[in-house]
């Protein structure tokens, strides 16, 4: 198994600089200058100079890159233009409501989501499997944005149960987590009922009805453990969201994090801020399908020897 975990964290390595080249590309791509939110009204061109002289960015693009990668291999991500603070600072400042807003949807998706799609499995083909599953697939093709929305004016405005935005409260997160859950629920629901339709036709299962195990258990106990193999390669690749939110979300709920901070960024065009958020973010990802491999090595020793081979 460590070995496994080796190879696989030697592998994200060029991954890596993959995404740090994108990164620090699409970021300069943008237009706009962070620079005219600094100089005012009036500067001269020698005073616009230095200021752009003092960020490095005079030079060129691919210097500009390997100055920052370097800085970034010994773990400074820079100091924002506009803010004029630490890019790690502002990151960590802003991490604490975009984790707890993560974490909880994430629990919501993986609770709900495997509970809808066990029950759609084992009433297959049945009214509860075409209500879940239309549910899902409705829930999954609906924009978080205006979800996000269309709740604030029900909850929020008409029934008035819950804060309109914010993070003041505890209640202030109900909203902003079914909004970011119900997503990851849908997608959750539709992998778990179709892993556990393609287990309950392996031949262990039918060995276990000739046993006479009640339905009930072998589909507990049996078809859906064996079922969790590819639900956890989903809600690990939504890792993501446990560190980086959701970034329109944050917007629409007007809450601190990751999303509001990167929002703020680009309309700034603050460049080490937008790159230390995006690569914050990315490598978030990345851990998390690490993780997910992991523990898919972890449950089925079979991964692991295909690796291996």
């Amino acid at each position: 198994m460590m070995g496994y975990a080796l190879r696989r964290l030697l592998a994200m390595i060029p991954v890596f600089f993959v995404v740090s080249g994108v990164v620090f590309l699409i970021v300069h791509l943008v237009p706009g200058d962070p620079v005219d939110n600094l100089i005012r009204t009036g500067s001269s061109p020698d005073q616009r100079a230095a200021i752009v002289a003092r960020y490095g960015l005079d030079r060129s693009i691919f210097e500009q890159y390997l100055t920052w990668l370097g800085n970034v291999a010994q773990g400074d991500l820079g100091t924002a233009i506009v803010m004029r603070r630490p890019v790690a600072d502002l990151i960590l400042a802003n991490l604490g409501p975009s984790l707890a807003l993560g974490a909880w949807a994430l629990a919501f998706s993986a609770v709900f989501g495997i509970l809808a799609g066990a029950l759609a499995a084992s009433f297959r083909d049945r009214f509860v499997d075409h209500s879940l599953m239309g549910l899902s697939l409705l829930g999954s093709t609906v924009p978080t944005f205006w979800l996000g929305l269309l709740m604030i004016m029900l909850f929020a405005v008409q029934l008035g149960w819950v804060p309109v935005s914010g993070a003041r409260h505890w209640t202030s997160l109900i909203l902003p987590v079914l909004t970011v859950g119900l997503g990851g629920m849908a997608l959750v629901a539709q992998v778990t009922r179709v892993a556990m339709i393609e287990t309950a036709r392996e031949d262990f299962v039918m060995l276990l009805h000739a046993k006479g195990l009640s339905r009930l258990r072998i589909q507990i106990a049996h078809v859906l453990r064996h079922a969790l193999i590819p639900v956890v390669t989903i809600l690990s690749l939504r890792i993501g969201l446990i560190v980086g939110g959701s970034v329109t979300v944050e917007y629409v709920f007007a809450r601190p994090g990751l999303g509001s901070l990167l929002i703020r960024a680009l309309g700034q065009r603050d460049y080490p801020l937008i790159q230390g958020c995006l690569l914050f973010l990315a490598i978030a990802v990345m851990l998390g399908t690490l993780l997910g491999d992991l523990l898919q090595a972890a449950m089925d020793p079979r991964q692991r020897e295909e690796a291996a081979a």
